[in-house]
């Protein structure tokens, strides 16, 4: 445009509206698209970790923390980005047969088996390739290109692509969802937000929005810029939830709860600590973004939520 360069990232645009072509036909189709997705992915970190190992010199972890505290608490509040798919889980407790049962196992066990398998991945690549110069583009596939498997970099890099495919495959899922939910509260218009599907029984009008805004988003932003506002943002949701489980519990406490979070008010304050810690390590620049945004959310609250709120409308006038 003029003298502006526009990039488009047409594989990321047209992979987006596929998945969520899939998402629109239904809850089972997409389920067994992405354990199959999580098949491959699966395979390939196994892969990784099994064929690099026996490349690892020990010597590349020395020293163990290059950039510090402070450059370990700012690498976590990005590796946190890996960690956002498990609160979806919860999301969609509606569709699953034993909630009360099933989500906090699928929660639990999918966070336990991840971060064992993250940090494995990590170890290898760290102990393949001294940590300044690991490529940050292509990390694992540079690891194995420099001890001569270069072969494998085809492998790796299809894994790669099948991580970001389920990842977000499960996030425009659980995004649908959540704007169905707030749309039934009154909070959004019913119309457009909680019309489900005659035939396939999807939130299927909300399902089309969110795709075309992330495949829009996913095509013309840069991939560091969206993974900074997913970051902070959902840092930010985790904080409101952890003060929301604080607050209820004292103000509530009558309320019947099929979820209950376990050593209150200890938990829900080193959840605050913690969100808040990995926030103040993304900068300043990340904040300014999330005040934008959040300002945008509170437009549509107040002149949308706040009047066609059940909660409120239900509440006695005085």
């Amino acid at each position: 445009i003029g003298s502006l360069p526009i990039v488009f990232d047409m594989p990321a645009f047209v992979i987006v509206l596929l998945i969520t072509i899939i998402l629109v036909i239904g809850i089972r189709e997409s389920a067994g698209f992405n354990s199959a997705i999580v098949a491959l992915k699966l395979a390939v970190v196994l892969f990784v970790i099994f064929a690099g190992i026996a490349h690892v010199n020990p010597a590349n972890w020395h020293p163990f923390f290059p950039k510090g505290v402070s450059g370990t608490f700012s690498g976590a509040a990005y590796v946190f980005f890996a960690y956002i798919g498990f609160d979806s889980i919860s999301t969609h407790a509606e569709e699953a047969r034993n909630p009360q049962r099933d989500v906090p196992i699928g929660i639990l066990t999918s966070l336990a088996l991840c971060t064992v398998l993250y940090i494995a991945v990590a170890a290898v690549l760290t102990g393949m390739v001294p940590s300044a110069e690991i490529d940050i583009d292509a990390p694992i596939a540079h690891a194995f290109g420099r001890i001569g498997l270069s072969s494998a970099a085809l492998v790796i890099s299809i894994g790669a692509v099948a991580g970001i495919t389920s990842v977000l495959l499960v996030m425009l899922l659980s995004q649908a969802r959540i704007l169905l939910a707030m749309a039934r509260d009154g909070l959004l218009p019913p119309g457009l937000f909680a019309a489900v599907h005659p035939r396939f029984r999807t939130p299927y009008r909300s399902t089309i929005l969110v795709g075309i805004v992330v495949a829009m988003v996913a095509a013309l932003l840069p991939l560091k810029v969206l993974a900074d506002l997913v970051n902070i943002g959902t840092l930010f949701a985790f904080v409101i939830v952890c003060a929301a489980v604080l607050i209820m519990r004292y103000t509530r406490p009558d309320v019947r709860r099929p979820f209950r979070t376990p050593f209150v008010p200890a938990v829900p304050v080193l959840g605050i600590l913690a969100n808040l810690t990995l926030m103040v390590s993304l900068g300043w620049h990340n904040w300014a973004r999330l005040f934008v945004w959040l300002a945008i959310g509170l437009v549509i609250y107040a002149a949308y939520g706040a009047r066609h709120s059940r909660l409120n409308n239900e509440r006695p006038r005085a």
